[in-house]
């Protein structure tokens, strides 16, 4: 088996990774940037709430996947993957140049719409990427290919979230930004110039407009391979899951640690962290294999990773005051059984992830492939606006965060039972 370091040095894999990572890298340093100038600068002197913000700025990145992810996949299917990448990231260097006008004169509205059309930006490169992976890679490059691309955008989130927000509370932190946003985004163009060229999946693909009808049909290319349609709501269910805990690490760090912000880092990080290693070792232990068997593992050692999660929060004392990142440590031993529940559940996280995401590259039609990998992404925006809908629920309940990550863990051992499917439907059918 070829490893991961050969398709580093790849230039079928290394260019395509370069762009990926730095887009995914860009949106976040330029949201993250955004809400936390919003939140310390302007809030108060516009006399707007800051958390309306964030939940509009998070749904409107989110909004393109719903609106424009069947155009996407039909462009994609329809003319040449590379020329179409290097558009997109031209496109993103524009996008990102107006940043600076936006922050310079305070103009919310065009900064929500920049977020609106780096959700767009995101929505479009989403397809080609996952449909590039099998046109420029062999089988038994597959998994490794998808471990990198999962591991780097996890790390690309977790490097763009730190920096955005860092750089913008630094002196002249407007300035680094956009000046750090642009020179990003001329980085992925470069990379996208030698992203190889790939054979027109669907040249005679007649492009259809009509968001509900063109939506409800890509899902139907997705439906045709049951296996591949249980792989889209598996890696849905992964997104319903990763979204609860992100969003809120902010809100466990403050009632349940009592902690400063470098506590919620450290919990991003050992997030983004643990998938990418997780993403790691699949690629190891399936060996090349394109299959489901590692995935029962993943999932029911998700669930364990939440309730030894929710034992470690329990046994946690809550101090009075708020607490550094070297008083947590040092406060109490369930310190370390919290950090190590959030490892256990992000490794496998990664385990369980990259499979499925190989398999549902393997097993679709290549003429479809970029409108399944679309379907693939309005499934997962629609997961992740259950999973906000499904907090807001349970707070409304009067349940408490622990409670609620308790439901989660259970709830998913029943996915676990869902999942086993996908293993017999593809454990004897692998590469």
């Amino acid at each position: 088996m070829k490893n991961q370091s050969h398709l580093l040095k790849s230039q079928r894999f290394l260019p395509l990774f370069i762009t990926q990572f730095f887009g995914a890298f860009n949106d976040n340093v330029f949201k993250n940037a955004f809400l936390i100038w919003f939140t310390y600068d302007v809030a108060t002197k516009l006399d707007m709430d800051a958390q309306l913000m964030v939940t509009i700025a998070s749904g409107l990145f989110v909004l393109p996947f719903f609106l424009f992810s069947a155009l996407a996949g039909q462009i994609a299917d329809k003319f040449e993957k590379s020329k179409i990448v290097r558009i997109i990231k031209v496109a993103e260097i524009v996008i990102m140049a107006f940043a600076f006008i936006g922050f310079y004169f305070e103009n919310i509205y065009l900064l929500l719409l920049l977020v609106f059309l780096m959700g767009i930006h995101s929505t479009f490169f989403g397809p080609i990427k996952y449909s590039l992976l099998p046109e420029t890679l062999k089988d038994n490059e597959l998994v490794s290919g998808n471990a990198l691309i999962e591991g780097g955008t996890f790390l690309a989130i977790l490097l763009g979230t730190i920096l955005g927000g860092v750089a913008i509370r630094s002196q002249n932190g407007i300035e680094i930004i956009c000046a750090a946003v642009v020179f990003f985004a001329v980085i992925g163009y470069i990379a996208s110039r030698f992203i190889p060229k790939t054979p027109i999946s669907d040249s005679d693909l007649k492009i259809g407009l009509n968001i509900f009808s063109q939506t409800w049909k890509i899902i139907g290319f997705a439906k045709k391979e049951n296996t591949v349609w249980l792989s889209i709501i598996g890696i849905s269910w992964f997104w319903f899951i990763g979204l609860t805990f992100l969003s809120q690490f902010p809100i466990y760090t403050k009632n349940i640690i009592n902690g400063d912000e470098f506590i919620v880092t450290l919990f991003l990080s050992i997030f983004s962290i643990g998938i990418g290693v997780g993403s790691v070792m699949c690629n190891k232990l399936l060996r090349g294999q394109i299959n489901g068997k590692l995935v029962p593992l993943g999932s029911i050692s998700i669930s364990l990773g939440i309730l030894f999660f929710c034992f470690a929060s329990n046994l946690y004392q809550t101090p009075e005051n708020i607490i550094s990142l070297g008083e947590f440590f040092s406060s109490s031993f369930a310190s370390y059984l919290i950090v190590l529940s959030l490892l256990i559940i992000a490794i496998f996280s990664g385990i369980y992830i990259v499979p499925l995401y190989a398999i549902m590259q393997h097993r679709s039609d290549n003429k479809y492939l970029s409108r399944i990998v679309a379907a693939n992404n309005v499934l997962n925006a629609l997961f992740m606006v259950a999973s906000s809908f499904v907090i807001v629920s349970l707070i409304a309940l009067q349940l408490t965060l622990i409670q609620i990550f308790l439901i989660l863990g259970i709830f998913n051992i029943f996915v676990f039972c869902f999942i086993r499917k996908i293993v017999n439907q593809n454990l004897n059918r692998h590469v």
